[in-house]
């Protein structure tokens, strides 16, 4: 771990320390702590455009409420408040005095729940100060920064008895609850390989200056907006899978991750870097004499990594965010019996299709649809991301108020984010092979 990462965790867990005990022993003595009208009360930390979409979902539902909000940037605040405005319900308690302010609303807050949106070097220190307060604790999700971060989280959440529900939303998408469905009742036999990774063209929000929400010049940390505040410089310093868990989510399911089955191994390599210094360069704004064209991006164009498992199956995970391209997660699910495959829309299925050729997959996926979609799919109409930020929030509420483990728990949170820094180190050593390590301390072996 930099220097400056192992100050900023024991700067904010040092912080956490002092939040004292009584709302953590308040919560443990009393789960589910509700207001007089049944309410879930939530408080979120951090209120960004992710953020936001959190709270524009809760202000839907009848059963939970935000009570608190930490936000220190004033112009994301201001279309915070206008969505209590618009939906012309009660503005919450503000904590704006600084990035550090969430420990207030913390230790202040009887709060029964906490969703944790911000850029990802504070999702860590955020959610174990937010376990050692007793909050039911919802995460956002990102690479982790170091492994030693990861097992912080597995630790806290083991010595606190505080549920951690890391907050995968692709899970929830149509036709990978679809092909889950296909998976359980062995349509494609035993799975034998899986592809999946985040394959998005992120050049305009890297380089964002606010005028518009995409494409809009070559700025960024200081002079930019939202997410190229933070973001870009990961591009500048790391060389990794950067964001691997969109991709790995679905594919833990599918093959059963950290229940009966687990990670062993992980093989990565990466390109060369041209993307964003070609943005740059290319772009109106920009130029060959712009001062970030001579900035040397250290992440590759394209990340690709191979994962073996326990049970033998074997994992490519792409990362391509640099470059132009459309948007695609490239899901591959292939098994004894044939294939699923998300970038042409197509399946196969032995003795089924037709002889080496490809089936469109949608009468499959209407075929295997999740009895939660059909049920609940007017539900999600307008939600994010085509409908599954929905269902991701009906979980996370019902999983807090009914007194039920996270969908994904911490286990899957650290596992799945160790990806990124175990990825690092294999890049660094010419893509030499790094083991993962068992978070769940063997329990893998008997959870279901």
């Amino acid at each position: 771990m930099d220097p400056s990462r192992r100050k900023f965790i024991e700067k904010t867990s040092l912080a956490a320390a002092g939040l004292g005990l009584s709302n953590h022993l308040l919560a443990r003595q009393n789960p589910r702590l509700k207001d007089v009208n049944g309410k879930l009360k939530i408080g979120i930390i951090g209120s960004g455009f992710r953020g936001q979409s959190h709270i524009d979902l809760i202000l839907r539902r009848k059963d939970c409420e935000v009570t608190c909000i930490a936000e220190p940037d004033p112009i994301m605040l201001a279309s915070t408040k206008k969505l209590f405005d618009d939906a012309k319900k009660r503005m919450p308690k503000i904590y704006d005095e600084g990035p550090h302010d969430y420990i207030e609303l913390l230790s202040k807050e009887k709060i029964d729940a906490v969703i944790i949106a911000t850029p990802w070097k504070w999702h860590v220190p955020m959610a174990v100060a937010a376990m050692k307060t007793g909050v039911y604790t919802g995460i956002e999700v990102s690479g982790g920064i170091s492994l030693d971060e990861c097992w912080e989280l597995v630790d806290t959440a083991e010595q606190t008895g505080i549920p951690l529900y890391f907050l995968e939303n692709v899970c929830f998408r149509r036709d990978v609850m679809a092909v889950l469905n296909m998976v359980k009742q062995e349509l494609f036999g035993e799975l034998i390989h899986l592809e999946c990774g985040y394959q998005h063209d992120l050049r305009g929000v890297k380089f964002n200056d606010g005028i518009s929400a995409y494409n809009s010049g070559v700025e960024f940390g200081d002079k930019g907006f939202s997410e190229a505040k933070w973001r870009t410089w990961h591009s500048v310093y790391r060389n990794g899978d950067l964001y691997p868990t969109h991709g790995i989510g679905p594919v833990a399911e599918w093959i059963n991750l950290n229940r009966g089955n687990r990670m062993e191994t992980i093989v990565s390599m990466a390109s060369k870097s041209r993307g964003l210094h070609e943005y740059i360069v290319n772009h109106p704004k920009g130029g060959k004499d712009h001062p970030n064209a001579f900035i040397e991006f250290k992440l590759g164009d394209k990340v690709t990594s191979i994962i073996k498992c326990k049970k033998g199956e074997t994992i490519v995970l792409h990362h391509d965010t640099n470059l132009p391209r459309p948007y695609s997660l490239g899901f591959r699910v292939q098994g004894t019996k044939g294939l699923w495959m998300d970038v042409n829309k197509s399946i196969y299925i032995e003795g089924t299709s037709p002889a080496h050729g490809w089936e469109d997959a949608q009468a499959y996926l209407d075929q295997y649809d999740d009895a939660e979609w059909k049920s609940h799919a007017g539900d999600a109409e307008g939600a994010g991301h085509g409908g599954m930020d929905w269902f991701l929030m009906d979980s996370f509420v019902k999983c807090r108020l009914e007194n039920k483990p996270p969908k994904f728990d911490v286990y899957d949170a650290a596992s799945w984010m160790s990806i990124t820094p175990l990825s690092e180190a294999s890049i660094a050593g010419g893509g030499t092979p790094q083991a993962f390590p068992d978070f769940t301390r063997g329990k893998w072996k008997e959870k279901k």
